[in-house]
């Protein structure tokens, strides 16, 4: 079809810029990585790297991560 592959970064940044944000579980279906593995990207990526803000917040139904701030989310 000649578009690009979505990469698991991109996945990852999808999920935390949805209002709803997304749980590390969700980012592990969606990636099919460890949870050490996402909390890495998390950290490591996300934001040292790509200098976005990340909030994480406990609410009902579990810990959710979303992108709050910093770089523009492409």
């Amino acid at each position: 079809s000649g578009a690009e592959p979505v990469t698991k970064h991109a996945q990852l940044l999808q999920l935390l810029n949805r209002p709803e944000g997304a749980s590390i579980e969700d980012l592990v279906q969606a990636t099919e990585r460890q949870q050490h593995s996402v909390r890495g990207v998390l950290a490591g990526t996300v934001k040292k790297k790509l200098g976005h803000e990340l909030n994480s917040q406990k609410e009902e139904h579990g810990r959710v991560y979303r992108i709050t701030g910093g770089t523009a989310a492409s």
